[in-house]
């Protein structure tokens, strides 16, 4: 008899060649590259040419792919009017997921199937999420979006047009640092909604909205959401011990800590925590970081619980300036190179997902017609 896992835990879904996770050693890939190295020594184009072509690039091939990334940047001016006649009350997801969808509108090659077709889509994508993101941004303030430029790195680029202003080199590097780090992380929830919707052979588009459908939800993109509004709360490092405490003695969760699949230290926090301190350390503010340093020290003391990368995510973007409701949608312009991946490899090599449901209803009911029904109590 199958055996039912809820939430699917520990459930192998697919086989892939992509990213992986050895939990109980704290180990992450990416095509078998330690997540270490990429982090200290790759950037963001050459972490999301590996993902996608499965190897490093040379020097040659990398300039090119960044040029062709680059090139794909600037958004459809249909989707920038759409987007200026969003109401107020969307949300940056809500934006993103609306604005992505309609680009399959003016992609002359949405609908084809082949994998050099999927391949353009996959750049487009990942481009112009970014774009998306930082022209809502400033279509919320009441400003124009800033164009994007054909020089300078996806991070580079992205935090430009998000604040209309030449960026910090340190914003720029932490930047680049997250998007490596948020890039993929094996079959998630985004991923997983990815790759479903792929094996129906529906578009890439549609699979990048399921994505970023199944991203919006707080247990999911929007957790480092919560762990900045959790900071802002304490406020000061000497009220994090009475917060722990109270928290835990309600039998409430600490935002940021804990992970379904890793039994020891998130190996993103290990540089995202420096990521942070340095950041706090330039623009002289350590603040955040020292409530979160303390925060993680009093939750591992008391619950023996590990920060996991929307913590010390959720500073370094604070710092950086970035708007806490904008935290997850930067999320999604790291994390459309992963789904990008996946969702290549499932037309790859494709078979419809259709996993099975236990029942637990009632059995053999019988059917009583209409005239015959009583009114079930209120």
């Amino acid at each position: 008899m199958p055996v039912t896992k809820g939430g699917l835990e520990d459930v192998v879904a697919a086989t892939s060649t992509i990213c992986d996770i050895i939990g109980p050693l704290g180990k992450l890939t990416y095509r078998g590259i330690d997540i270490h190295d990429l982090a200290r020594n790759s950037s963001f184009e050459e972490t999301t040419y590996l993902l996608w072509f499965g190897s490093l690039p040379t020097r040659e091939a990398l300039y090119e792919f960044s040029a062709q990334l680059a090139s794909h940047r600037a958004l459809p001016t249909q989707i920038l009017t759409i987007m200026k006649d969003f109401p107020r009350s969307a949300t940056p997801m809500d934006a993103l997921r609306t604005a992505l969808s309609a680009l399959a509108f003016y992609d002359p090659q949405a609908h084809d199937p082949s994998r050099e077709a999927n391949v353009e889509k996959a750049m487009r994508v990942t481009a112009q999420t970014a774009t998306i993101v930082a022209a809502y941004e400033q279509i919320r303030r009441g400003r124009p979006p800033v164009e994007p430029e054909p020089d300078g790195s996806h991070a580079e680029n992205f935090l430009r047009m998000m604040f209309g202003a030449e960026p910090d080199p340190l914003f720029i590097r932490a930047m680049d640092l997250a998007l490596i780090l948020h890039a993929d992380h094996e079959l998630n929830a985004s991923t997983f909604a990815a790759r479903v919707t792929a094996a129906t052979l529906a578009d890439m588009y549609s699979a990048m909205v399921s994505a970023i459908g199944a991203l919006a939800g707080p247990l999911h993109g929007g957790a480092n959401e919560q762990v900045m509004k959790m900071l802002q709360k304490i406020g000061e490092p000497s009220r994090v011990e009475a917060y722990v405490t109270e928290k835990l003695q309600a039998h409430q969760k600490i935002s940021g800590f804990g992970h379904r699949v890793y039994k020891t230290e998130d190996p993103r926090a290990t540089h995202l925590r420096q990521m942070s301190k340095e950041l706090g350390e330039h623009i002289g503010n350590l603040r955040w970081y020292e409530i979160s340093r303390k925060l993680e020290e009093a939750v591992m003391q008391q619950k023996h619980l590990y920060a996991n990368v929307d913590f010390y995510s959720a500073s370094c973007y604070f710092t950086m300036g970035i708007p806490i409701d904008m935290f997850t949608p930067v999320f999604a312009v790291s994390r459309t190179a992963g789904w990008a991946a996946h969702v290549l490899e499932q037309y790859a090599d494709n078979r419809l997902i259709r996993p099975r449901a236990e029942y637990l209803g009632e059995k053999d009911v019988a059917y009583v017609p209409i005239d015959r029904r009583v009114k079930a109590a209120s």
